[in-house]
């Protein structure tokens, strides 16, 4: 039959998507790698429903190869003989435990059939969290910030697993960023914070990321165009677009706001002759 890695969103149970809910409903186990993954997965499959696998917390390569073997050895009967599927917090692709399983069914199990069911990853969830818009045309780069790194280079960069939050700070404002921090984001155990001050986030949380941006960066999207036909009214007051004249009584100058329109959907607009 099949197994599935199942992407259950940054933490919110209410953000997993359609597809994965009915890959944990159809399942006739399903595998978390940890405690957080579980209880998103609980909201969605009676607790019975869950399988046991022990992942030590460790550095060690050999036992981690041997955690990932004993995985593996657990679940490829189950997934040969029905459907199983195996959780993860964010999408199984991007910086996720599952290319850990993968692998090893790849190399000792290797008839067994994976489907990859992704999920709402915080690289991109952190936007909405944090009130941040990464416009069309934008650059965003993805880094690991782990134990005080401070990557830099990009003009914009989201950054994972800030364990430790000053020295990352420290580093990045050297370099020229301003920074933005998010822990626990759509998540339903913990607290969720969202901070441009490191030293509310002085202890360390796995599930900690930041958004940093190089300061003074310009960035003029092609409907800010908009604004500026808006407020081509006599004393430079905003229009209300809804009737059509600005707040002085004045009508909107429709040929600033064709040109304006024009140029945010990237057409070539003619040069208008004087009135």
């Amino acid at each position: 039959m099949t197994l599935y890695g199942v992407g259950l969103g940054p933490g919110d149970a209410d953000l997993v998507t359609v597809r994965g809910k009915r890959a944990l409903e159809g399942a006739d186990v399903v595998y978390s790698p940890g405690r957080l993954s579980k209880t998103v997965a609980t909201d969605h499959v009676p607790e019975s429903k869950i399988g046991d696998l022990d992942f030590p917390m460790t550095r060690d390569d050999d036992e981690l190869r041997r955690a990932w073997k004993a995985a593996a050895a657990e679940i490829a009967p189950r997934a040969r003989e029905g459907t199983v599927a195996f959780v993860t917090l964010g999408d199984p692709n991007v910086y996720s435990t599952f290319g850990h399983l993968r692998r090893t069914l790849d190399t000792f199990h290797p008839a067994v059939d994976l489907e990859v069911v992704p999920g709402v990853s915080a690289v991109t969830a952190f936007a909405t969290a944090l009130g941040v818009e990464v416009a069309a045309g934008s650059s965003l780069a993805l880094r690991e910030a782990a134990r005080g790194a401070a990557p830099t280079g990009p003009d914009r960069m989201i950054l994972f697993k800030v364990t430790d939050v000053p020295a990352t700070h420290e580093g990045l404002v050297d370099a020229g960023y301003d920074v933005q921090y998010g822990r626990r984001l759509f998540m339903e155990q913990g607290e969720t914070v969202v901070t441009e001050d490191p030293s509310a986030l002085e202890d360390r949380d796995y599930y900690t990321l930041a958004y940093a941006e190089k300061r003074e960066l310009e960035t003029t999207p092609a409907t800010a165009a908009f604004d500026e036909a808006r407020t081509a009214t006599d004393g430079g007051e905003p229009v209300d677009d809804e009737d059509g004249e600005g707040t002085c009584g004045s009508p909107v100058d429709p040929i600033a706001w064709e040109r304006a329109e024009g140029e945010a959907c990237g057409d070539v607009v003619p040069e208008v002759p004087p009135r």
